[in-house]
């Protein structure tokens, strides 16, 4: 029996970068059983533009399309997320009518607390598959092999239409209770889905990142998130030395970089976390590997499973960046939601770890949960913009949508509406087209992951450009902001609130204060801005050049970076050197012989040359060359030298 398995389309550049982990896993695990599989990844099919809609055949027509070419399949099933529930009901609606015998299956997040309303509204649904695939599907495949869909189909783990038309819910599948046989039972089927390099290619190879299925569940029932409630209230985690094995087979794999170990909770079994940085570190040793070779790897974690000790040993094991769902920095909000996080963790303090770990934290809040006030919210700003200037931080803000599955959803998705000019976070990329418009229009009890909380709409409408503007504002220039509520006597909030009020960008409106250190601060942080847009430059020069940018400030800014920023910042004339590097931007003080120096590096002249015009430049600029700072195999005037301090700037 043939079977066909497809992710649902959408177009969140994030998703369709890389293939499907959960598709790869089942694909793996029919295989495994003898079952003729065929993957489709349709969201990669619609990025390459295969699927774009013309002739009047829209989305969900051009899917089907794609799905049937030359293909007889018995079974497609289709996985969801809850922003691609409607286009996959539009195809399996579309799939029936053009193969009426076809058995139909439907899983995946999306369909969490929806699975009975799904079988019951909509024909084109035969079975939906809730949880953990992979056992259920073999076992559901080998029953279809035995015989038509029947209507007392009792296989633990799916939902499926009894004779009456009602929603038969059968026995949850208990979860595997561990992993450790996954690589076996559900290998990756990585040939069944197009290259990582066809991957990154509509991407223009921004990333090379990578998802692997490095664990499944998670133990708490946040009130915003479905994740809990799909896995049961469990997690588990794959074996760390087959997790290592996984993570070294991406370097054989042209245009995969870097990893994506996509479990929610990466340390909460600190153990398990601790034996995989080992286990990878043990792999390097006294292996001369190439330049680049290790894969690096980012994860998703709570703050309170993360100290610096663990931290450290991830940095050093390859890990670079971590996704932490702060969520707010109000801890009644928090347990207003039910996140599970002791009120006394130090939110600050995880950002300072990472930094120190060489780890960058993505910093993930949610605006106007229930309980949240003014207070609250103005307690979660001040976090964003104290992380932001103690650390180079991603700040991600956003509104929530109570999705099917959730306690929000519970609680007020009776009440829950789409709110006009507010797109909603959760559904990126996806339910724009006019058959998904039209489900989401009939059924909008099941869709309401482009709701929002029932809530006043000029708050929201606020809320929504607090989340839109503010993160960039504050990664750009977190010290001219932080100087200039000084200067104002404001907080976030309110900062944020006159600026807007103002009209101008931030740039200008920080200007006008008049201000001496805000405007250091915008000078130093204007040449980060460029250097990082314009990255290393590639020309052909005659001599060292300096691809960076020469700051001169009024204040020694880099100095009170590591103090109270926020305190008085006597005058001081300060030179800085802004150049691109392999971890980012640096920045380093440096004499005022030293910055005449650098200036003078545009590439026309020789170290001679230049060795003439500053006697004693030879030996500064050999140095610069071997710390990377400039393009030269010769060295600066010795009193330049000697004065570069070894501070670098945060």
């Amino acid at each position: 029996m043939n079977v066909l398995l497809a992710q649902a389309p959408h177009r969140d550049t994030f998703g369709y970068s890389m293939p499907p982990p959960g598709l790869l896993r089942l694909g793996g695990a029919l295989r495994v059983a003898g079952i003729a599989v065929v993957l489709e990844d349709l969201a990669h099919a619609l990025a390459t533009g295969e699927l774009e809609p013309r002739d009047g055949r829209g989305l969900a027509q051009r899917s089907v399309e794609r799905l049937l070419a030359g293909r007889e399949p018995a079974i497609v099933g289709l996985s969801a997320m809850g922003a691609t529930v409607p286009i996959a009901l539009a195809i399996l609606a579309e799939l029936k009518r053009a193969r009426p015998r076809l058995t139909t299956l439907l899983g995946g997040p999306g369909t969490t607390g929806l699975d009975a309303a799904l079988v019951e509204r909509f024909p084109a649904v035969d079975v939906v598959v809730r949880g953990e695939g992979e056992v259920t599907l073999v076992e559901l495949v080998r029953e279809l092999e035995r015989s038509a869909l029947p209507r007392d189909l009792s296989i633990a783990g799916t939902t499926v239409r009894g004779a009456d038309g009602r929603a038969r819910r059968n026995p949850d599948r208990a979860p595997m209770n561990d992993l450790a046989a996954l690589t076996t039972l559900a290998p990756c089927a990585w040939d069944l889905l197009p290259s990582i390099e066809e991957y990154k290619r509509v991407t223009r190879f921004q990333d090379g990142l990578v998802a692997l299925d490095s664990g499944r569940g998670c133990v708490y029932d946040c009130s915003f998130c479905t994740i809990g409630r799909f896995w049961s209230r469990r997690s588990r985690v794959v074996p760390a030395r087959a997790l290592a094995d996984e993570i070294e087979a991406l370097r054989a794999m042209p245009g995969a970089t870097a990893a994506y170990l996509c479990h929610d909770l990466f340390a909460a079994n600190r153990g398990h976390a601790v034996a995989l940085c080992e286990e990878l570190l043990a792999r390097d040793a006294g292996i001369p590997l190439a330049r680049g070779a290790r894969i690096p790897w980012e994860v998703r974690a709570r703050a309170d499973h993360l100290d610096g000790e663990l931290l450290e040993l991830m940095g050093r094991a390859g890990c670079y960046r971590v996704l932490i769902g702060v969520e707010s920095a109000d801890a009644s909000v928090r347990e207003r939601n039910q996140k599970g996080m002791r009120a006394d963790v130090d939110l600050l303090r995880v950002v300072d770890d990472c930094a120190r770990a060489g780890i960058l934290p993505i910093l993930s809040l949610i605006l106007g949960l229930p309980g949240e006030d003014e207070r609250a919210l103005r307690a979660s700003l001040d976090f964003c913009a104290r992380a932001a200037l103690r650390a180079g931080v991603q700040i991600s803000l956003h509104l929530v949508n109570p999705q099917p599955g959730c306690g929000l959803f519970e609680e007020f998705g009776a009440r829950a509406r789409p709110v006009e000019g507010i797109p909603p976070d959760m559904a990126w990329g996806a339910g724009d087209e006019p058959e998904e418009r039209a489900l989401r229009e009939a059924h909008p009890d099941l869709f309401t992951t482009w709701a929002l909380l029932p809530d006043d709409e000029e708050r929201l409408h606020a809320l929504h450009a607090i989340a839109s503007e503010l993160p960039d504002v504050l990664m750009r220039f977190p010290r001219a902001w932080t100087r200039l509520a000084r200067a104002r006597e404001l907080d976030t909030l309110d900062l944020f609130r006159a600026w807007k009020a103002d009209g101008r960008s931030f740039e200008t409106f920080a200007r006008a204060s008049g201000d001496t250190t805000v405007r250091d601060a915008l000078l130093w942080e204007q040449a980060c801005v460029r250097v990082a847009a314009r990255g290393r430059v590639e020309r052909e020069s005659r001599g060292p050049r300096f691809d960076g940018e020469l700051v001169e400030l009024a204040h020694d800014l880099p100095a009170a970076a590591a103090r109270e920023f926020a305190g008085a910042l006597p005058p001081k004339p300060t030179w800085l050197a802004v150049r691109p590097s392999a971890r980012g931007i640096e920045t380093l003080r440096v004499s005022q012989a030293a910055a005449t120096l650098l200036a003078a590096l545009d590439g026309a002249r020789t170290t001679d040359e230049l060795e003439a015009r500053y006697p004693g430049a030879s030996a500064a600029l050999e140095r610069w060359r071997s710390e990377g700072w400039i393009e030269t195999t010769a060295a600066a005037p010795d009193d330049a030298r000697a004065e570069i301090a070894e501070h670098r700037a945060p």
